[in-house]
């Protein structure tokens, strides 16, 4: 008999649960905006709420569900936001950052080249969720980093 694998095959370490109102539009928006694939969906036995389903974008899962109140299971519009933000990698951020906004995303923060050598933008997906947007433009060493932190630091302080 196989010995069980401790982090199921296809999985990081960590990996997101995200709460959301409306599952299944929210399943939707992932794969327009993010080139999500549905690996699995559970409905709950009314068929009207998403009990469980999980999506792979790139080479990462997130899970989701609809919020259920009864259960302390909240979305972050229903508990005044979130905290918390998910920062993705894509090709393209220009690209990706215009879709999440013509699919019903939030502007948080305009597309532009960063310190650390990302091109990055923040968006909210009409769920609550906040998303940092990148894509890697530049390797930096340590040195040139710290440089770039300090040079970008000073600026936010004037």
């Amino acid at each position: 008999m196989n010995e069980v694998k401790k982090i199921p095959e296809g999985y990081h370490t960590i990996t997101p649960a995200l709460v959301v109102k409306d599952g299944l539009k929210a399943i939707e928006y992932y794969k327009k905006v993010f080139g999500a694939i549905d690996k699995g969906t559970m409905m709950m036995p009314d068929n009207k709420a998403v009990a469980h389903a999980e999506l792979q974008i790139g080479d990462s899962k997130i899970m989701l569900t609809d919020e259920f109140p009864e259960m302390k299971c909240m979305s972050p519009p229903s508990i005044g936001g979130s905290p918390v933000y998910l920062y993705l990698y894509v090709e393209d951020v220009d690209k990706t950052v215009n879709i999440a906004l013509a699919e019903g995303g939030k502007s948080l923060d305009p597309v532009q080249d960063q310190f650390w050598g990302d091109r990055h933008g923040s968006i909210q997906d009409p769920f609550g969720h906040i998303w940092s947007i990148s894509t890697h433009i530049k390797d930096l060493s340590e040195e040139e980093m710290k440089k770039a932190a300090s040079e970008a630091f000073s600026k936010m302080s004037q």
